[in-house]
């Protein structure tokens, strides 16, 4: 049963990310119409405080901060993969973002989607890279919920039975209603209180951590003994797997609509370079997340068989004191409700830009497809919440590592496509099919593991063992159309055909 301090500390922070969702409107309120920029992208009128805290909040999730340490404590050294992992983001997203916002503000994209559509004129593949988009992003939503229940029943925050179920529906509730009034300033403006209470939380836990165990020696020390040595430390034959991991995940981060989503918030794209340049102040909170799992191996701590996420949630409970246990509590929770606000979002509008307007209404009216995007946004929280109580938490996570497979084949199209139009959409769109399947195949012969062995060779990360097929499929295909002659779409993009990274005039609030 939780403590009663730390049950109050807990409501307070999640009482404070309720009353900030409540003042989300106030947030650079807009005099246009509505539309489906400003309810999905807050106008792209947010600064780089407002973007650095709320792409950092949407990239860096509540399972997250649950499974890296989870992670650390059953496998030691493997889990510090998402340390080089999103260090690599930030010149991804330094190059990439900034380059796919100045096309989307020219020409009014709000969606990878419409950028495909646009660069190759091909509605297939633009509809193919929603579809995408959005199947990877709906168990990575549920996943959110699942951080939470895991955290909350560590700390004896989770009531059994139907108590607990309306405690997680209570949470989603608040946050369905904020984000279906004010779109994207809701979980814009509650990724603040995210950063602060994240960051304040994790220096005090790491700070307690030091100061009972006598610093960081003795802590890898102690873990050392219950791994058996060894398990700190990568082999040899780890290496690829951690390699390839890193990059990959690396890679198809970028390319999850939510991310995107909130880069295409953003006011310029001056503004996504320096954030890009300060994003690595998450990757040291992620670190120092890592780092705790460690530390629960060190103090003892034994989490159940098949939850290891739960070890750093029972650390913080036999560590600390009640009331600062139940902020670190309710700082992970709210780091649930951001991305998963901006998760719903983005899904939402995939769905009313590449399915609902491109299929079935095209000629929908802005306000229409705002009112439109706001209930399957409302729907894709429900669905989530519906996925977490009625299957085994294990299938979230197979399909969320499948995801990460999947969303890592619209790369070519999407990423490679910001360079070059070279690429025949008809082969790109082979390349997909080829990718999605062979990586499917791989991920799931191997019992739902995405590193997966190159034949005698290294182990391997799945989705980059899929992409390199995707490609090879992609550029071949492109060979053999071009001699057959066979027409592609339009260009609409006014970016150069061939591969040129020269700097090119600006659009935004900073470069009218």
């Amino acid at each position: 049963m939780a403590d009663g301090a730390m049950t109050a500390t807990f409501l307070a922070v999640i009482g404070g990310a309720s009353l900030l969702a409540v003042t989300a409107r106030r947030l650079r309120p807009s005099d246009r119409l509505p539309s489906l920029e400003g309810w999905a992208l807050a106008d792209r009128t947010l600064g780089p405080v407002w973007t650095w805290l709320l792409l950092g909040g949407t990239i860096f999730t509540a399972y997250t901060f649950a499974a890296i340490p989870g992670l650390a404590y059953g496998n030691g050294a493997p889990a510090f993969f998402a340390v080089p992992y999103t260090v690599i983001v930030c010149p991804l997203a330094f190059v990439l973002l900034s380059r796919l916002w100045s096309v989307a503000r020219r020409h009014g994209y709000v969606t990878a989607a419409d950028f495909v559509r646009g660069r190759y004129g091909s509605p297939p593949l633009a509809l193919v890279v929603a579809l995408t988009g959005i199947l990877a992003t709906m168990p990575y939503l549920a996943l959110q919920l699942l951080g939470i229940r895991a955290v909350l029943a560590a700390g004896g925050l989770y009531p059994r039975g139907a108590a607990g179920d309306l405690v997680m529906v209570a949470l989603f509730a608040g946050l369905a209603v904020a984000t279906y009034r004010h779109g994207l300033r809701a979980p814009t403006v509650i990724s603040a209180l995210k950063a602060v209470a994240v960051f304040v939380s994790l220096t005090a836990v790491t700070w307690l951590v030091l100061e009972r165990l006598g610093g960081p020696g003795p802590v890898f020390d102690g873990a050392a003994e219950r791994l058996g040595g060894p398990a700190l430390l990568l082999t040899p034959e780890q290496q690829p797997a951690y390699a390839t991991l890193a990059l990959g995940s690396a890679l198809a981060l970028l390319m999850y609509p939510h991310v995107l989503t909130a880069g295409f918030a953003a006011d310029s794209p001056r503004t996504l370079r320096k954030v890009s340049v300060a994003l690595p102040a998450w990757t040291a909170l992620l670190a120092l997340f890592g780092f705790l799992g460690i530390a629960a191996l060190a103090t003892g701590v034994r989490a159940p068989e098949g939850g290891a996420e739960a070890a750093v949630p029972m650390l913080v409970d036999r560590l600390m004191p009640a009331p600062l246990a139940g902020l670190v509590f309710g700082a992970i929770t709210v780091g649930a409700l951001v991305p998963a606000a901006v998760m719903s979002i983005a899904a939402a509008t995939s769905f009313v830009r590449n399915v609902y307007v491109e299929y079935v209404h095209p000629t929908a009216t802005p306000k229409r497809q705002v009112r439109i995007a706001k209930a399957v946004s409302l729907t894709a929280k429900v669905g989530a919440v519906a996925f977490v109580f009625g299957l085994r938490d294990q299938d979230a996570i197979n399909l969320q590592l499948l995801g990460g497979v999947w969303i890592l084949q619209i790369f070519p199209a999407v990423a490679i496509g910001l360079f070059t139009a070279r690429l025949h959409p008809r082969a790109l769109l082979a390349g997909w099919g080829v990718g999605m399947v062979a990586g499917t195949c791989m991920v799931v012969r191997e019992g739902f593991s995405s590193i997966v062995p190159l034949g005698p060779g290294p182990e391997i990360y799945a989705g980059l063992a899929a992409l390199l097929l995707n490609l090879t499929v992609a550029v071949a295909g492109t060979a053999v159309l071009s001699r057959l002659g066979v027409p592609r779409g339009a260009d609409l993009t006014d970016l150069p055909s061939r591969l040129s990274v020269g700097r090119r005039p600006e659009t935004g609030a900073n470069n009218p």
